[in-house]
């Protein structure tokens, strides 16, 4: 088991990653063309800062400070795509392809920290939680992804 300062780490390691996550859902609600994706992608992104709050206040019940802003490569990345974006327009399907790539990185971020066991019982218990909404994320962007791609 690892001491506060670490699990605090770790938490706000996680929270940077959602927030990258609520502000890249937000985008690609702003940026798609289809009013079903738009709903979604929003209420895509409140569950995820629903998240982010319960990783903050978990932060904060352990006495640490909590993550506020998003992470230095989630920034890059949305540089990159408003880049990308300019250049090439965006369709749903780029978008789609985009989240995706996206949930698959958050995904593996909260499995290695919950595969790591370092984590003590209320936080872990938080993360398990944020996790469920990551894997549920996960799971239905890629079936849609997949199910535009089999469309095609």
């Amino acid at each position: 088991m690892i001491d506060k300062p670490d699990n605090i780490t770790v938490l706000n390691t996680l929270t940077a990653t959602l927030i990258d996550s609520v502000e890249g859902y937000r985008d690609a609600a702003q940026h798609t063309e289809s009013g079903r994706f738009q709903e979604m992608f929003r209420q895509m992104a409140n569950d995820r800062s629903t998240c982010v709050e319960d990783l903050r206040a978990e932060v904060r019940r352990l006495g640490g400070e909590a993550e506020d802003d998003q992470s230095t490569m989630g920034a890059l990345h949305q540089r990159w795509l408003d880049l990308k974006a300019a250049i090439t327009g965006r369709d749903d399907k780029a978008i789609i392809n985009e989240v995706e790539r996206g949930e698959d990185y958050l995904k593996a971020k909260f499995e290695k920290a919950l595969d790591d066991g370092d984590l003590d019982g209320d936080s872990r218990s938080a993360v398990e939680r944020a996790f469920q909404s990551v894997r549920e994320g996960h799971d239905k962007v890629s079936a849609l992804k997949h199910g535009m791609e089999a469309a095609s």
